[in-house]
């Protein structure tokens, strides 16, 4: 069994680096695995063990017949999100947001792990090294699915990721007067003081943390629409 483990590991680790490096965006298709055994210098089997271990993880998510794609599988089908989408308003989302998100972010104070909390703080990290508007946004989206996945409460993240999915949907991007996220963009202290309340374990400071953030960027994304 070690010996199979000890096989795992390079294909794993040559997957996340491989993710890292390319930044994709939520969703996005990865290339085919030929194309991947290739680049990854990998076989076709220890390239499939690492998907399935990345799979199990939410970091992907494979439709048979059509490709792997990055991020957690979505809940809804298409249709679905269609149809909620055409009853919801960016108004409403950000309400659903405050709803449900600081809750998690009190729950993943109580129940994240060590890997948990590094993974938070890697989307934090990342955020903020971000070149540009698009890598910003999918990491901070990494970075809230990473706290919803925190809680261990496999309910509440497939209703964030359902939440997430009509967002995505709902929220048009805004539009940007810079290029890239400035050096003291406000979600950057928000993130980093919303990282430290549950690292450090404290429940109600980590809820009115995200609740600060999310009002934040409710103010931030509706002014935007609006102008």
């Amino acid at each position: 069994m070690a010996d199979t483990v000890n096989n795992e590991q390079p294909g794993i680790a040559a997957l996340r680096n491989f993710l890292t490096e390319q930044e994709f965006v939520l969703n996005g298709r990865l290339p085919a695995e030929r194309d991947l055994c290739r680049k990854l210098g990998l076989s076709r089997g220890k390239l499939r063990k690492g998907l399935a271990v990345l799979e199990a993880e939410g970091q992907i998510w494979r439709h048979v017949g059509r490709g792997t794609y990055i991020g957690p599988r979505p809940v809804l089908n298409l249709s679905d999100v269609e149809f909620l989408s055409s009853q919801t308003s960016p108004t409403a989302v950000m309400e659903a947001r405050l709803a449900i998100e600081p809750q998690l972010a009190r729950l993943a104070s109580l129940h994240g792990t060590k890997a948990d909390f590094a993974e938070i703080r890697l989307c934090n990290r990342r955020c903020r090294a971000a070149r540009e508007w698009r890598v910003y946004e999918a990491w901070d989206n990494k970075f809230h699915r990473a706290i919803a996945a925190a809680t261990h409460n496999t309910l509440l993240v497939s209703l964030f990721d359902t939440l997430n999915t009509v967002r995505r949907s709902t929220v048009w991007g805004q539009l940007r007067s810079t290029t890239l996220p400035p050096a003291d963009h406000p979600s950057f202290h928000e993130h980093g003081a919303l990282y430290k309340a549950i690292v450090g374990r404290n429940p109600d400071l980590a809820a009115e943390s995200m609740r600060i953030h999310l009002r934040t960027v409710r103010d931030r994304v509706l002014s935007s629409l609006n102008s």
